[in-house]
């Protein structure tokens, strides 16, 4: 049986906040909820969550969606509120987490069981990618091996008699540790750890409040010349970077790639810039027939390259599927992100309207950055 104690008893003070930092809602919904789905969608046998008497009243009715959840009181100090959870849970096995890293995956959850069953301990921990050093008053005094320097996350997981009996030592001889690992590795054994995640990371500043993920949204269309309006002489259209064979040409005051227009305002509108009109005006004779490739290159250096990218085309024609993945590999290339995390999708409007009628092209583009 494997219970998941889930501490929330602090005050998280660092943050600024009026409430509990776990309380504070992250993209809608309220921190500590993301750590109770996680747990119950792994299948724990119980969840029990510590908290303060003041917030008993607040997290009660969050515990509901979950029948497997609780509360139990916490103490003035982590390990009291940890012992509280200890002597009332029910499971063998025990996964200490802190609800204020609410990102926490099932494989983490998963690794964690299976290294406690092997090892008898599993603490969830990331090798130092920084330097690190020990300082007193201020003054470097030595430089630790960075390949042997960890930070340590949570779950942590233990047999709960033997974390039980840690603690139980430690309030006799009047210790006091900042997380499970220390009081465990102190009684009981050294501990074991194994690989977290870069995206397991604890919330304690406001800035780490803001929303987890921002989306772009953008959208453009072409029309294409119609018979006796002047059409150049080119037999191709450009969608992506990628010179496409067609009957039909885009009017533009660039190289009328209207999928790049689509992308690059996602891209702006994400950081709540101006639209591509702003930036590149089709008055300016700059940008008469430019390369909407390069001027791609200069809004990604204004936002950031994207962490992923979804396209649809709509056109009637010319037909676009022998194309889609030059498109990604040119896409690619030009955002500086694999291939697999761009999405590029290209359907017909039925024959109606003016899509329907070969009269235009649209695309409509969403980034996450």
């Amino acid at each position: 049986m494997i219970t998941a104690i889930i501490c929330a008893a602090g005050k998280g003070e660092r943050a600024g906040f009026s409430q509990n930092k776990v309380l504070q809602e992250l993209n809608g919904m309220p921190v500590l909820c993301y750590s109770l789905s996680a747990f119950a969608a792994c299948g724990a046998d119980e969840i029990l969550v510590t908290c303060r008497e003041e917030d008993e009243k607040t997290i009660l009715p969050l515990l509901r969606p979950y029948p497997r959840a609780r509360l139990v009181r916490g103490g003035e100090t982590r390990g009291q509120s940890v012992y509280n959870a200890l002597k009332a849970a029910k499971g063998d096995i025990v996964l200490v987490h802190d609800a204020a890293r609410p990102f926490v995956t099932e494989k983490i959850i998963t690794d964690c069981v299976e290294c406690v069953k092997t090892h008898g301990s599993g603490i969830c921990a990331l090798p130092a990618t920084d330097t690190t050093v020990i300082a007193e008053g201020g003054d470097i005094i030595a430089h630790p091996a960075r390949e042997t320097v960890y930070t340590v996350q949570t779950p942590q997981g233990f047999l709960r008699k033997e974390l039980l009996s840690a603690y139980e030592q430690a309030f006799a001889e009047g210790r006091q540790f900042t997380d499970e690992s220390g009081v465990y590795g102190k009684y009981i054994a050294p501990p074991r750890l194994f690989m977290g995640e870069r995206s397991n990371k604890k919330l304690t500043y406001p800035e780490d409040f803001q929303p987890a993920e921002r989306v772009g949204f953008g959208v453009d269309t072409h029309a294409f010349y119609a018979e006796g309006e002047g059409m150049p002489f080119i037999n191709f259209i450009t969608l992506g970077g990628v010179r496409i064979p067609s009957e039909k040409i885009l009017k533009a005051h660039s190289d009328g790639d209207v999928l790049v227009h689509a992308l690059m305002d996602a891209l702006l509108s994400e950081k709540g810039l101006r639209d591509i009109g702003y930036y590149f005006p089709d008055t300016d004779e700059k940008y008469k027939g430019a390369n909407s490739m390069e001027l791609l290159g200069e809004v990604v250096q204004m936002t950031g390259k994207p962490q992923n990218v979804s396209i649809s085309i709509l056109a009637e024609t010319p037909r676009l599927a022998p194309y889609i993945e030059e498109m990604k590999k040119s896409l690619s290339s030009a955002l500086g992100i694999p291939e697999e995390n761009i999405g590029i999708a290209a359907g017909t409007n039925e024959r109606l309207g003016y899509i329907g009628e070969k009269k235009g092209i649209t695309v409509y583009a969403t980034v996450l950055l």
